[in-house]
């Protein structure tokens, strides 16, 4: 099997991309929420961008954005992908792909097999379906809070499009996830934070080492 791809999300500081880097992730998520410890400021946003660009992937994540939003951060940042994390339809995604041109990411939250099942919807449309851990009804956040789902319900899944796994992933369970699910993308967070928002770099070099060994 091949070694999947890798993408740190959240990245909001220079030592934390300069880490992901240094361990050869492939991509480095810039968060666009504002309720999420992740967001980033416009400013801070393309000084990141800038020093990743021609070194690692730029992956804006976005939950139900206006195209006002989204358009200021591209502009902001040169992203190469638009990682859609909120409740958009198969036609949504359709219409900011082909406003933007750029590679377009479908988080969708999985508890069920009718959830991986939603993901048909998208293989015309999305390049990557990304397969995170449904939070709660009362959450401030549709990801990124260490949550896991049962990773068996992705066996009998086989759509058009490339996808990855998301959701409580970390350097102690990444393996066993690749193995499990054989997911050409494994996805972190929060399992390399030391506190919400805060990436923790020895533990972004212990999840790639442990995704690539």
């Amino acid at each position: 099997m091949n070694s999947p791809e890798i993408k740190i999300c959240g990245i909001s500081d220079p030592a934390a991309l300069d880490a992901a880097i240094g361990a050869r992730a492939d991509h480095a998520g810039l968060v666009f929420f504002a309720p999420s410890p992740r967001n980033l400021a416009l400013g801070d946003a393309r000084a990141l961008a800038e020093r990743a660009t021609g070194r690692i992937g730029k992956v804006g994540l976005f939950v139900d954005a206006d195209d006002s939003l989204i358009a200021d951060a591209v502009n902001a940042t040169q992203l190469d992908a638009l990682q859609l994390h909120g409740e958009e339809t198969p036609e949504r995604a359709a219409q900011l792909k082909a406003r933007f041109g750029l590679t377009v990411w479908k988080a969708l939250p999985i508890a069920s097999p009718a959830d991986v099942e939603r993901a048909r919807q998208y293989d015309d449309i999305a390049d990557l379906i990304l397969f995170d851990a449904k939070t709660p009804k009362d959450a401030a956040l549709p990801g990124g809070m260490g949550l896991r789902f049962d990773w068996s319900l992705l066996s009998g899944y086989r759509g058009k499009a490339r996808w990855g796994l998301a959701g409580g992933l970390t350097p102690n369970n990444v393996a066993d996830a690749i193995a499990q699910t054989g997911a050409a993308l494994v996805d972190t967070s929060s399992g390399v934070e030391s506190a919400p928002g805060v990436k923790d770099v020895d533990r972004i070099a212990a999840f790639c080492k442990a995704a690539r060994p």
